[in-house]
């Protein structure tokens, strides 16, 4: 039979114990006629002691495991929250900085369109009133031409002014020619 090593009796692997183990049963003197073995009880107590010791050991170290791999995702858990939150803030802001710059678009978009409207009615307006200031021009120009005609017919019929000399070489045109 084998004796376990010192570094099992330590408790340093459960594993490594119930390996010893094994091999101690599969290396046992078989009873004849029968699937018994022998196995040194000392030695088999030995080892099951052995790994009774190194279970709380191990489970111990599968715990630290356990924990560090909770406080791990944990850890990540926190920076993925963390992350989105951002992201989101982030996402927020440039929806609200595209909603103010659309807004602004859409305002001044509206502002230009008043502004030519207006512009365009200021514009009909003055040509309106500038058409009505000619049509008056117009008329009284109309009637200053015929005060204008009207005197100097006068001033001819009395034998004054161009129109009179016109008139006076009209005759003796006419008198010449007869």
């Amino acid at each position: 039979m084998t004796t376990p090593s010192t570094s099992t009796k330590d408790g340093t692997s459960l594993i490594a114990i119930l390996d010893e183990l094994s091999e101690m049963l599969s290396q046992a003197r078989a009873m004849p006629m029968s699937a018994s073995v022998l196995v040194n009880r000392a030695e088999a107590l030995d080892l099951l002691d052995a790994a009774r010791s190194v279970v709380p050991d191990e489970i111990s170290a599968a715990d630290d495991v356990l924990h560090g791999a909770d406080a791990v995702l944990s850890q990540a858990r926190e920076q993925a929250a963390d992350i989105v939150a951002r992201a989101r803030a982030e996402a927020e802001r440039l929806v609200a900085s595209d909603a103010v710059v659309a807004a602004a678009e859409q305002r001044a978009a509206q502002l230009v369109a008043e502004a030519e409207a207006r512009a365009a009615e200021l514009a009909r307006k003055g040509d309106e009133y500038c058409d009505r200031q000619l049509a008056q021009f117009e008329i009284d120009l109309g009637a200053i031409a015929t005060q204008v005609r009207a005197g100097r017919d006068r001033l001819a019929s009395r034998g004054v002014g161009p129109r009179a000399q016109d008139r006076t070489q009209d005759r003796a045109q006419d008198r010449a020619q007869d």
